[in-house]
């Protein structure tokens, strides 16, 4: 009995302490294209890892690339961090193309899984124009001959900088060398196979368990120190982003931008037709300070904008001025060739669907046709409400009066005067108002008196 009662306190020492000693490895999700969210996602997963003391932050990476700001904010924090990152190109058919290379390279572990691929890192100008310098007029791009670099000064700056950027990267782990150079001036790519094959990664592996079976035991260096990995039976925690990334995230996709511009342009041109309306302006006041703000971390062509306010001004014009169509379907045209211009940066991640934009086009052109139209037609139909709409109104009497009496009036009993006798459920004509008494006469008189004006 004594001896089961010591084997059990021995098991449950060994249980506790295996627990106490497992790995905490902090698993982060970067998907889409790479921008100031991702950045910050990321950012903030590996000061999560630092804070709870984790022996390895896991990216999960499938990504076509992005913006080259964000991308070095996250090379740079991984190369500070002061625990170890693993990047892992996953699920099969995944791809770590662009800054997805580099942020693979500058990894303390750099993994894929089967059927994955990468590479493609050349950069790219806003406008959807390669960095990359043409060769000289005459001269074939792969001849051997020196020739002086050619292209523009900035192009010629782009590209070696990005060279020296993904070299430096590359020679930091041992890594392939001169295929990360012409992953940037070739946009040259591996896949998960032909990288291990060419020292371009580390490992190969199915799943995240298999990667966590791998790199049990793998050396990396960290601050200058080298450190053996333990991650055998490892407790893995997700790192979700906080509201603020997520919204970020959300409102710096083009398409999303595009309808928070145009709910913010309605809502205050309703607000401005109908002063008092009070929610349209709040509402349009918010989405194009949101719209503004992502305008900050996405890349766009100022001349697609100008094109969109071009645009919704000629759908405006031909709501208060028809012309058979030629304002609006120019309104229309101009809207979707700016919309089209203004994300076109050749940014993987960063562009519009050319059917999303022309079939939101022909939405708030209707709308807005619609609407303008309509405010015109309540401006014509004049007043519902007030002295206005009381004076010439016809009520019907509330009892039999000479002088003063009440009479029925728009749902209401007022205070009425008239010179003439008027009887009980008779119907009058109100001539004036004085203050709250209305100056009525009946509705017979007023017909004999309009008929001897005609005469």
């Amino acid at each position: 009995m004594r001896s089961a009662a010591v084997f059990l306190l021995l098991t449950a020492m060994v249980t506790g302490w295996s627990a106490a000693t497992a790995a905490q490895v902090v698993e982060l999700e970067i998907k889409d294209g790479i921008g100031v969210a991702t950045a910050e996602y990321m950012i903030s997963g590996i000061e999560h890892a630092e804070e709870i003391g984790a022996d390895l932050v896991i990216i999960n990476m499938d990504t076509p690339g992005g913006l080259m700001k964000p991308m070095r904010d996250m090379v740079q924090k991984i190369l500070t961090a002061s625990v170890p990152v693993a990047t892992y190109v996953t699920p099969a058919g995944a791809r770590a193309d662009s800054a997805g290379t580099y942020i693979l390279l500058a990894s303390h572990i750099a993994a894929m899984a089967p059927t994955t691929h990468l590479g493609a890192a050349t950069p790219v100008a806003i406008g959807g124009e390669d960095a990359t310098p043409p060769p000289a007029d005459g001269e074939d791009e792969e001849s051997d001959d020196q020739q002086p670099p050619s292209g523009t000064s900035m192009e010629r700056k782009v590209m070696n900088d990005a060279v020296s950027y993904i070299r430096g990267l590359a020679e930091r782990h041992g890594r392939n060398v001169e295929w990360a150079e012409k992953a940037v001036t070739e946009a040259a790519t591996l896949t998960a196979t032909e990288a291990l094959e060419q020292n371009v990664i580390d490992f190969i592996a199915a799943d995240r368990g298999e990667l966590l079976t791998l790199i049990d035991g793998h050396e990396v260096e960290i601050a200058g120190e080298t450190i053996a990995l333990a991650t055998a039976g490892a407790e893995v925690e997700a790192f979700e982003p906080n509201w603020r990334i997520r919204l970020l995230g959300i409102i710096s996709n083009p398409e999303i931008v595009l309808l928070l511009g145009l709910i913010g342009i309605y809502g205050l041109m309703y607000e401005g037709w109908n002063p008092g309306a009070i929610v349209p302006g709040v509402v349009g006041v918010i989405c194009l300070l949101l719209a503004a703000y992502a305008l900050q971390v996405i890349p766009v062509n100022y001349a697609g904008l100008a094109l969109i306010f071009i645009g919704i001004a000629l759908m405006v014009a031909e709501a208060f001025a028809p012309s058979f169509g030629a304002l609006g379907i120019g309104g229309v045209a101009a809207f979707v060739f700016g919309s089209i211009m203004m994300f076109d940066s050749g940014i993987p991640g960063f562009g519009v669907s050319i059917t999303f934009v022309v079939g939101v086009a022909i939405l708030f052109a209707a709308l807005i046709i619609w609407l303008i139209g309509y405010l015109l037609k309540l401006r014509r139909r004049g007043a519902v409400s007030g002295r206005e709409s009381i004076v010439g109104g016809i009520g019907t009497a509330m009892e039999d009066f000479t002088g003063d009496g009440t009479i029925w009036l728009e749902g209401e009993s007022w205070h009425a005067h008239s010179k003439t006798p008027i009887s009980k459920d008779q119907e009058v004509v109100v001539r004036a108002m004085d203050g709250l008494v209305l100056e009525i006469e009946p509705v017979a008189s007023a017909a004999e008196t309009g008929a001897q004006l005609q005469t």
